[in-house]
């Protein structure tokens, strides 16, 4: 296919995405069936649902999840991950008792151990560990509701030092970018007035396939009311077959192509006069910087040709201000992403799009309140001590800063001596394992909490079970939408095994570490009831409702509508030049820089999500498992003609460094991917024999991303400058 762009019919997006199920309305009449209100724990979308219950041979089981009607960010309809979180519950695979590491003849292993047990030893070693050195030197990882939990008892025990790796692999760069122009982070989810939109523009975006339900079923909506799709992306995604321009553009060069597309609004005179006028600062410095960035400036470097650079700016342009140049989510590629992240920034600014109907919206939430207890003791370290003075413009714990910082060097005075690691596969999601692995060896010790025996867990000192987000109680839902939402999630059944809820492993830590007046509540019932009357509900209603609907304090969804506004920056003013970046030497304006290019005989390796799949979190789950067993490496038919390579042929992959896949893959021989690229879904390969309908399927390609390209304003880590060759017999593996 041309590098120049294809125009394509356009079909609603629901007709082509698999698994939606339609709320409870439509569901078959069953007067047995007993329902409790949930959100969904298996992305972070975290659509608001019901659990259905039915009487099964006299037992009480666990039957179905469908959406709540009331929730914005499902509309009552669960995406294929949503109805399959059921097997979650149900996988035999699942962590059952906790586990306590030992050394029996000679070898590493685990035994069994109750849960005071369990607990005792940690609260012993994190004594410790507080003793000897310093209570921050312990830090915690965390993906999912209950962190906040847990998050309560590090604050109290003396340590900030928690991350989320999302920060740091996933949408670090944009939130900075974004925070950076108009003062504002974007949030989940993000606050695109996706229905209302003329034109979308997604870079690297994967809607349908990264399954952002809200988002997906607006796109569909946008689809039917003429909006134009343009997709910009190496591979021929499921959304370029929904788009009117499609454009493959060279990977690497997404910079260069939003600078031409800068340029081409400005010298046409597309961007809103008006409202540059009354918000913006720095635009004649823009102005004067991106005169030379025209369209065929940018076709010698992206491959886009310069009347489709041209054509697409001006649907950008004719659609003003009802526009989204879409920030993406998983946007940490090259490095220089929080700089590509500015670029799309001061596009959609120059277009009005910030505050418009079409555009941005001004979301608005509820924070729910704490119940009383002491104050936190002071920090004596904090976790942007372990960068050593870089990132300041970074705004969050970096998981692989926490990695680097636990590996004792000279250049620190406290290095992390304990890690806390809950619901996440940090061997899996933190690039680079070598570097993961030395920092797990000079631990003192790893607490790994997660309902699956995942890569992690083999390295835990301690593991302990935590349930199914389907058999616990967790902290409200309050999400910021076009309104304001609280959503419940209740057990719909007593925990499996010996596996227990994730607040109340926090609440009794708590306790063996002396510090329980910092939850001061029976159970969490008694917290959450206590946290809805405060925002002027119950928890009585909410187990009835499931979803609560708060009304907006202002009539301000669309706020920049001609009226005084101040925002959040240095100016007050949506800052196109940065001065911030400026004063810690940076560009004021993105700059394309090239990057390496793969050596003869490799590819880029471009890796992406399937709506049936979330990470690795879900490969094992037995419903979706069944959707897809496992991942395929699509391979453009030339690539596979010059060597060879037939359809569903087993193959290894060897990276740039040496490093050769575990397991081998099949290939996909695809038109729809570059001939310098090749593609594969994340989250399969893995190696863990506990996790049996996973195990050896599909290869990783978290082991072989070993050049980590960092971000140098914020410490994002760049995954998508590495490059693989092909083998068709596993050859032997060398170290990275």
């Amino acid at each position: 296919m041309g590098a120049g762009g294809l125009a394509l019919a356009t079909t609603p997006v629901l007709n082509w995405v698999p698994g939606f199920l339609k709320s409870d309305d439509e569901m078959p009449d069953d007067s047995k069936a007993k329902r409790y209100p949930t959100y969904c724990e298996v992305c972070f979308w975290q659509c608001a649902g019901w659990t259905y219950t039915k009487e099964v041979e006299g037992k009480e089981k666990i039957w179905k999840i469908v959406g709540n009607n009331d929730d914005p960010h499902s509309n009552g309809r669960f995406c294929p991950r949503g109805t399959g979180g059921v097997g979650q519950y149900e996988d035999e695979d699942r962590l059952k008792h906790p586990l306590i590491r030992e050394e029996k003849d000679g070898k590493q292993t685990f035994r069994e151990a109750t849960w005071d047990e369990a607990l005792d030893f940690i609260a012993k070693k994190m004594k410790y560990v507080a003793e000897k050195y310093s209570p921050s030197c312990v830090a915690m990882f965390t993906h999912g509701s209950g962190g906040k939990f847990f998050t309560t008892v590090l604050n109290a025990y003396g340590t900030n030092s928690v991350s989320a790796p999302s920060y740091a692999q996933c949408k670090g760069p944009r939130d900075v970018a974004f925070n950076e122009t108009f003062g504002s982070v974007l949030g989940s989810p993000e606050p695109l007035d996706i229905r209302n939109t003329k034109c979308l523009v997604l870079i690297g975006s994967h809607l349908g396939e990264n399954m952002h339900n809200g988002q997906v079923q607006e796109m569909s909506e946008a689809i039917d009311n003429g909006a134009t799709i343009i997709t910009v992306d190496p591979r021929f995604s499921t959304v370029a077959s929904k788009s009117k321009y499609w454009l493959p553009i060279k990977p690497a060069t997404d910079i260069a192509l939003l600078l031409a597309w800068i340029n081409v609004i400005i010298e046409e005179d597309l961007y809103d006069k008006p409202y540059i006028e009354k918000y913006a600062y720095g635009f004649e410095e823009l102005k004067s910087y991106i005169v030379d960035k025209t369209p065929e400036w940018a076709y010698g470097i992206t491959g886009i040709e310069p009347n489709v650079i041209r054509n697409t700016a001006r649907e950008m342009g004719h659609a003003s201000p009802a526009v989204i140049i879409h920030p993406g989510r998983h946007v940490t590629w090259y490095g220089d992403d929080t700089q590509r992240s500015r670029a799309i920034a001061i596009l959609n600014a120059i277009l009005g799009s910030w505050g418009r109907r079409g555009g941005f919206y001004n979301a608005e939430g509820l924070s729910m309140k704490s119940m009383p207890h002491p104050p936190f003791p002071e920090l004596d370290h904090t976790w942007k001590d372990a960068t050593l003075g870089k990132y300041k413009l970074g705004e969050a714990a970096l998981a692989s800063g926490i990695c680097e910082a636990s590996i004792p060097s000279p250049l620190r005075d406290c290095s992390y001596k304990a890690w806390i690691v809950n619901g996440t596969n940090l061997i899996k999601t933190i690039p680079n394992n070598k570097v993961v692995l030395e920092a797990i060896q000079n631990l003192e010790l790893m607490v790994v909490i997660d309902t699956m025996p995942v890569d992690i867990t083999g390295y835990a000192d301690v593991v302990l079970p935590e349930c199914t987000y389907l058999e616990r109680y967790d902290e409200i839902r309050a999400s910021k939408h076009r309104f304001p939402t609280l959503a419940l999630r209740m057990p719909a059944a007593e925990p499996k095994y010996n596996s227990k809820p994730g607040w109340w492993i926090a609440k009794q830590l708590a306790e063996k570490l002396g510090l329980g007046q910092y939850v001061p509540y029976k159970n969490v019932e008694e917290l959450l009831d206590w946290q809805l009357k405060k925002a002027g509900s119950s928890l009585e209603e909410m187990k009835k409702i499931g979803v609560k609907k708060l009304d907006r304090e202002f009539d301000d969804l669309y706020f920049l509508n001609g009226e005084d506004y101040e925002f959040n920056t240095a100016s007050g003013k949506i800052e196109l030049f940065s001065n911030s970046f400026v004063a810690e030497g940076f560009d004021a304006f993105p700059k394309y820089t090239a990057h390496p290019e793969p050596q003869a005989g490799f590819y880029r390796l471009i890796y992406g999500r399937a709506p049936m799949h979330t990470f690795g979190r879900t490969s094992n789950n037995p419903n979706l498992h069944d959707l897809m067993p496992e991942n395929k490496l699509w391979v453009n038919p030339k690539v596979a003609k010059e060597w060879g390579l037939k359809a569903d042929q087993e193959i290894w992959l060897e990276n740039q460094d040496g490093v050769v896949s575990t397991f081998p893959i099949k290939v996909r021989i695809t038109e729809r991917i570059r001939i310098d690229s090749v593609y594969m879904v994340h989250g399969f390969g893995h190696n863990n024999k506990q996790l049996t309908r996973a195990y050896a399927n599909g290869a990783c390609d978290s082991e072989l991303i070993t050049n980590v390209m960092l971000d140098p304003i914020m410490g994002g880590t760049g995954m998508r400058g590495n490059f693989v060759t092909f083998h068709s017999e596993k050859p032997i593996k060398k170290e990275a």
